[in-house]
């Protein structure tokens, strides 16, 4: 039976290439992106080993090893729904033992880009033993349970809080507060790397500067130390204990990995019994229509419709609101960046960057209305009403938000001479960028994330058509936006007033005429390539 399910899965894995090219794509560079990664890191601490560097070694392999169960039980928490293939409400009509079933699901669950990779990974690297069989074998074993720890306890921790992931309000919150942690884990690491080499490098007149990695060492074998007493870490540091001779402490962390898999197979047991029994159906609660609320009382017209119903995107769909979100972490974000080099440049540049990111975020309105396209399709809106209604909101909103953006870089670097050209920067690329994005849209639409899923969620072969299209829209813009960016980097060199006015007028005004031109150009590609654009959506994956 466990055969049978690993069967299924390659098949369905196979068959995912005959969908769409772009998948096949995707499905390559993921691969072999993966095996390049993993490869390097196989070869490094192989050579590390070898090379007579042991201690290195055992660090390295727990703190990785800890890093890769966190990922493995903490992603699918914020990227639900990423792999339903194999979901066991499918099985439940089959009679299947549930023990029978628990082993089919967890085996077929390393069939993946990250499963494989991860079993190549804890399996490559345990080689760094080679010169020792005896603790090679450890090794060996710590990395199986290893990748069972990972395993068994992502299943156990998704199928536990399926009814909390199936709640809507919690998965909105949830994406919201994963972007929010996915864009401070850089600050965070360079605030971190600066800490720590503060404090290894003492006092230059004691020779503080030298030896850096020999101060390090004991500093990662203390994390390594009690991290491999942990459930994340216990399974990984079977082969360090074996070479340093810690038969005890071996013992000990055995236990811990053994017990660990234990409590996570019988709580996934559990909660895939309750889950079979009933199965989460979300948090019970209707839905109130709210319909478009003060947009609603204004006189109607097919641009206002199509603005309105925009506008509501941005208050309620979380694959929008999540993108304002993490623009008030943006100046924090790039002040950090800023320390570790002794530059307010990324500062200052927080403004234009949102005013380019906020334009170019409506490149793929089409792609997440999905089937609710029809409704302009049935309703015939026809281009120029569709691609204005889709500028209206930014054009009311992005101004004032890239303005603050660049205020409040400015009084952080206190930089009040170049509040002007900045302004006129952000301006003149939130315009230039909305109006490439509305081209675009109409001619280049790729799969997103369905309404109500997670922002986070990315749909197989989307990967590929998503880089080609934000590449292109990224160097049309960068293209239209050379005269913008030659006057506004001019006022800022010369720190004149006056061309600080003229970088404000000449944003405004060109963004403009480039937003009237590139909704003249979309409204004509929208109208021709109208039942083109509604069979894509529909047969998006």
């Amino acid at each position: 039976m466990v055969a049978r399910f690993l069967t299924l899965k390659l098949t369905l894995m196979g068959n995912t290439f005959r969908r769409s090219v772009w998948q096949t794509i995707g499905m390559i560079v993921a691969t072999l992106y993966a095996l390049g990664t993993v490869g390097l890191l196989v070869v490094a601490t192989i050579f590390a080993g070898v090379a007579g560097n042991p201690d290195w070694v055992a660090v390295a392999i727990t703190l990785g090893g800890v890093l890769t169960v966190v990922g493995w039980w903490l992603i699918p928490i914020f990227a639900f729904g990423v792999d339903a293939t194999l979901d066991p409400h499918r099985f439940s009509t089959f009679a299947i033992p549930r023990r029978t079933l628990l082993a089919g699901l967890a085996v077929a669950g390393l069939v993946s880009v990250p499963g494989i990779a991860t079993v190549l990974l804890a399996l490559g690297v345990s080689l760094a033993w080679v010169l020792e069989p005896g603790v090679l074998l450890v090794s060996l074993v710590g990395a199986v349970l290893g990748i069972a720890t990972c395993v068994l306890g992502s299943r156990a921790i998704t199928t536990l809080l399926a009814p909390v992931l199936e709640s809507r309000r919690y998965r909105e919150v949830v994406t919201i507060a994963a972007l929010m942690l996915a864009m401070m884990i850089g600050p965070l690491v360079g605030w971190l790397t600066n800490g720590v080499e503060v404090s290894v490098q003492g006092d230059p007149a004691d020779g503080g500067g030298a030896g850096t990695g020999e101060q390090l060492l004991p500093l990662f074998e203390q994390v390594a130390s009690f991290v491999g007493w942990t459930p994340f870490g216990a399974a990984w540091s079977l082969g360090g204990a074996a070479h340093a001779g810690d038969w005890a402490g071996l013992a000990g962390r055995l236990a811990v990995a053994l017990a660990t898999i234990g409590l996570a197979w019988l709580v996934w047991d559990r909660a895939l019994a309750r889950s079979l029994v009933r199965p989460p159906v979300g948090d019970g609660s209707g839905g109130k229509a709210k319909g478009l609320g003060p947009f609603g009382r204004v006189p109607f017209s097919p641009t206002w419709a199509v603005a309105a119903r925009t506008a509501t995107y941005w208050l309620r769909d979380p694959r929008y609101s999540g993108s304002i979100a993490i623009i008030p972490l943006l100046p924090v974000i790039m002040y950090f960046a800023g320390q570790s080099t002794g530059s307010f440049f990324m500062l200052l540049a927080t403004g234009p960057f949102v005013g380019w990111i906020l334009g170019f975020s409506i490149s793929n309105d089409i792609g997440y209305d999905n089937t609710a396209f029809a409704l302009h399709v049935s309703s015939g809106v026809d281009g120029r009403a569709d691609r204005w209604g889709r500028a209206i909101p930014m054009l009311a909103m992005g101004p004032l938000v890239s303005a603050a953006t660049v205020l409040v870089s400015v009084w952080i670097a206190d930089s009040w001479h170049l509040t002007l050209p900045l302004l006129g920067l952000a301006l003149g690329l939130l315009l230039v960028s909305t109006g490439v994005s509305c081209a675009a849209s109409a001619r280049l639409v790729y799969p997103v994330a369905k309404p109500g899923e997670s922002p986070l969620k990315s749909p197989q072969g989307a990967a590929m058509a998503t880089f080609v299209s934000q590449g292109l829209g990224f160097v049309i813009t960068l293209g239209l936006s050379l005269p913008v960016l030659a006057v506004g980097i001019t006022a800022i060199v010369l720190g004149s007033v006056v061309w600080g006015a003229v970088t404000v007028v000449v944003g405004v005004l060109y963004g403009v005429v480039i937003l009237v031109l590139a909704v003249r150009f979309g409204a004509r590609v929208y109208d021709r390539r109208l039942p083109e654009l509604l069979q894509q959506v529909q047969s998006f994956p």
